[in-house]
């Protein structure tokens, strides 16, 4: 049940417990009004000094939470204030575009640990993809990326944590030629809702 909401932190109760969450905008958005119940998804970060709790309304949100805590130099506050900026859609399309701009919109993100996350997501996007096609390696680029829109689109859906069968399933129709590699995403999520 959710008992009380402020800037940047959920509170819920559970089993008679409360707990603080810490939230991203989104996240804040979609849940609901006090008193009503609440299903959430949470990560617990615990470190020498304090345990905390963040709190994510979907499952896409989570997954780019941990992946962007997986890049050295970012931690869970600074992921938090990245999902606060962008939603994981915009995410995975600032990374497979190198786009650190729409990532420095985030508070406190420079542009050094922007292009950290687009240089290290990109290579575990590309690694992700070499498991997804089920090939031993993949055709890259000098950027680390698969070199065709076909791969770089699978590359940031399968980010999103959609599988190889839904992917597929998803481009499957889309026009590669004819479209930028952010509007075969789009049309590909479109595809998937």
């Amino acid at each position: 049940t959710v008992e009380s909401k402020a800037p940047g932190e959920l509170v819920i109760s559970a089993g008679g417990v409360g707990f603080l969450l810490l939230c991203s905008n989104a996240t804040l958005a979609e849940a609901p009004a006090k008193g009503e119940k609440w299903r959430c998804y949470s990560v617990l970060n615990v470190r020498e000094d304090a345990m905390e709790l963040f709190g994510f309304a979907d499952q896409s949100e989570l997954r780019s939470f941990k992946l962007l805590i997986s890049v050295s130099g970012v931690g869970p506050r600074a992921a938090l204030a990245i999902l606060s900026a962008v939603t994981p859609q915009q995410l995975a399309l600032a990374v497979v575009a190198g786009d650190e701009k729409a990532l420095t919109a985030a508070n406190g993100i420079g542009k050094k640990i922007a292009q950290r996350v687009i240089l290290e997501l990109k290579d575990k996007l590309a690694a992700e993809e070499a498991v997804v096609s089920g090939k031993g390696s993949v055709p890259v680029t000098i950027g680390g990326l698969p070199h065709s829109k076909k791969s770089e689109a699978t590359a940031a859906l399968a980010v999103l944590g959609y599988g190889s069968a839904e992917i597929a399933a998803a481009l499957k129709g889309i026009d590669m030629d004819a479209l930028s590699l952010e509007d075969v995403i789009r049309q590909a999520l479109k595809k998937m809702m």
